[in-house]
């Protein structure tokens, strides 16, 4: 609602998100960062006519769960030097996709990728890859959270934050709009406000906003997406 009125974006934190997919089990050893992935996933799904279990899906994290990460680390450097098992259980960077794919019950192609501040680039790139080659429909997830300190220290972000898109080879009366991916060299699209610039900024997986404000006002246009130091992924936006 706020991408599509235009309204200021705000960085307040949110509560742990339940996943209502997530069996009780699952549930309790989810983390914060499984947790916030599975907000922006199962908003994704809501709607979704078709069986869940048929998407193959994209995470793409650029941290995955530095918490976790953390704990283990600590706990290294203690005599004992004893591991939580469900901290180890959470330490992959497949978590969030694994408990997705737990969710959903699928055995469709889950890929995880990670490319620092380009990770969201790099997700949506493989997941739209995925889509046109196979035909299938993918969903994809970009998510990331504020890691602790010292971690934070060595890898700043400022905001926590996922978003998720359902693509699609077949377009239906449920598309949005068309997405042509290219590859080349230029300078990152901003936001055209202040603050949501500066969540797209301090947050890896923020930085499809300015994609996401075009989708939110069915308007049509060029976002570009850094990948890496000198390449650049530029999308076109063609309301449906």
């Amino acid at each position: 609602m706020l991408l599509s009125s235009g309204d200021p974006l705000h960085n307040n934190p949110e509560p742990p998100y339940a996943p209502s997919l997530l069996p009780p089990n699952e549930r309790r050893r989810a983390t914060t960062t499984v947790r916030q992935a599975f907000r922006a996933a199962e908003d994704a799904l809501h709607g979704l006519a078709s069986d869940p279990s048929r998407l193959a899906s994209v995470f793409a994290s650029s941290d995955a769960d530095l918490a976790v990460l953390n704990r283990i680390c600590s706990a290294l450097t203690e005599p004992e030097r004893q591991v939580s098992p469900t901290d180890f259980h959470n330490s992959v960077h497949n978590a969030a996709s694994g408990y997705f794919s737990i969710a959903i019950r699928s055995m469709s192609t889950a890929t995880t990728v990670a490319a620092f501040d380009g990770s969201f680039a790099a997700g949506l790139l493989e997941a739209a890859t995925l889509a046109s080659i196979e035909g299938c429909d993918v969903l994809f997830v970009a998510y990331d959270v504020i890691g602790p300190q010292p971690l934070s220290a060595a890898r700043p972000q400022t905001a926590s934050g996922s978003c998720a898109l359902l693509l699609t080879a077949t377009p239906g009366p449920a598309t949005l709009a068309r997405l042509d991916l290219q590859t080349g060299a230029g300078s990152e699209t901003v936001c055209s406000g202040a603050a949501a610039e500066e969540l797209r900024v301090g947050c890896s997986a923020l930085r499809g906003l300015t994609m996401l404000e075009l989708l939110a006002r069915s308007q049509a246009g060029e976002c570009r997406f850094k990948m890496d130091a000198s390449q650049i992924l530029q999308v076109l936006v063609q309301p449906a």
